[in-house]
């Protein structure tokens, strides 16, 4: 897989197709809880594979993971994630903190460093100390913050995040601007579209708020209205 993926001078030049990955993902915490927001789209190369891949993978009512880079890494390992979570709560009788799945699925890939998996992954959650929020990729690299943006359009979701968000911000605020900001990202970002699927992280667990086309939300939004067209779940 590496061989496929690995780009710059260390890249075999005899490969002459490379996987190219395209995503938005989005995640911030505010006064209510955490807003987790993607697109759905995804891509093979230049080649629109699918519009309807769920990129939120639910790892238990609590618990939240996003899925950029590889399709197949992402879920599976955070599958893996959701089955350590529940030997944890059997164990120990207790729900696991965020800051400690994040530090499994951490330690997992890490051990798989340098072995062609594709992975940038935010994990959030709801725990004893509130809403967490972290960010963990292939590298092992594992970050905690108040916001994140994952993906090729991610620039694009940082622009618009960076310009609405407020930690003290309205429950209907905050979902509104996480909805925004992956319609701006899909309508730059080519390797970005299909629908903008949002969820709410609160301290009674996650709920799925709204599944919207990007289609409608451009002309609601070029027209400066409060989009209709969202499937409110």
């Amino acid at each position: 897989m590496k061989t496929y993926t690995e780009e710059g001078h260390n890249a075999d030049k005899d490969v002459k197709i490379r996987f190219a990955h395209g995503t938005t993902t989005l995640a911030f915490k505010f006064q209510g809880g955490v807003i987790v927001s993607v697109d759905s789209r995804a891509t093979a190369g230049s080649y629109i594979a699918s519009q309807t891949v769920k990129k939120v993978i639910e790892i238990n009512p609590y618990l939240l993971g996003t899925m950029a880079g590889g399709a197949a890494d992402c879920s599976y390992w955070e599958r893996v994630l959701a089955m350590r979570c529940r030997l944890y709560e059997l164990r120990n009788k207790e729900r696991i903190s965020v800051a400690a799945a994040s530090k499994i699925l951490g330690n997992i890939v890490y051990s798989y460093r340098n072995m062609g998996l594709s992975m940038g992954t935010m994990v959030c959650g709801w725990d004893k100390k509130g809403p967490g929020l972290f960010y963990v990729d292939s590298d092992g690299t594992r970050l905690e913050n108040d916001m994140f943006a994952v993906g090729s359009g991610a620039t694009f979701a940082y622009g618009v995040l960076d310009e609405g968000y407020s930690y003290d911000m309205s429950v209907e605020d905050a979902r509104e601007l996480g909805r925004r900001a992956i319609y701006h990202a899909t309508h730059r970002d080519a390797y970005s579209g299909g629908q903008v699927n949002l969820y709410h992280m609160k301290e009674t667990g996650w709920e799925k708020i709204s599944a919207t086309n990007v289609g409608p939300l451009h002309y609601d939004y070029k027209a400066g209205t409060i989009p209709p067209h969202t499937l409110e779940l």
